[in-house]
């Protein structure tokens, strides 16, 4: 049985992830960049995403490149190595988590 966060409307938790780096100080275009970082996405392409309503496995998979330094991401979420994932789909997911908690957590430049 899939993870329920897999089926998961990545437009239902994309505002949170807003929301967080907001609380801080920091601008959604920020949390927009870290995304785009990660994922391929141009702003367009994000938006687009956000308005079909698909689930993180889609959002993932229609990427149109992950990073090639994303494996460089590292860290804990939830007391979770982002690095140990053996998942491939949650670990771009935690990846994401890694990305938006070091923005919101005032990162200048957050290290890859």
């Amino acid at each position: 049985m899939k993870p329920r966060i897999f089926t998961t409307a990545f437009s239902s938790v994309y505002p949170m992830y807003v929301q967080k780096a907001e609380k801080k100080g920091r601008a959604k275009e920020e949390v927009d960049t870290v995304i785009c970082w990660l994922t391929g996405y141009d702003e367009h392409g994000l938006r687009a995403q956000i308005e079909k309503e698909v689930d993180f496995e889609t959002f993932f998979a229609e990427a149109p490149q992950i990073n090639p330094n994303a494996h460089k991401i590292t860290g804990a979420v939830c007391g979770v190595r982002v690095e140990e994932i053996e998942d491939p789909l949650m670990q771009k997911i935690r990846w994401l988590d890694k990305l938006v908690d070091e923005l919101a957590k005032g990162k200048k430049n957050i290290k890859l």
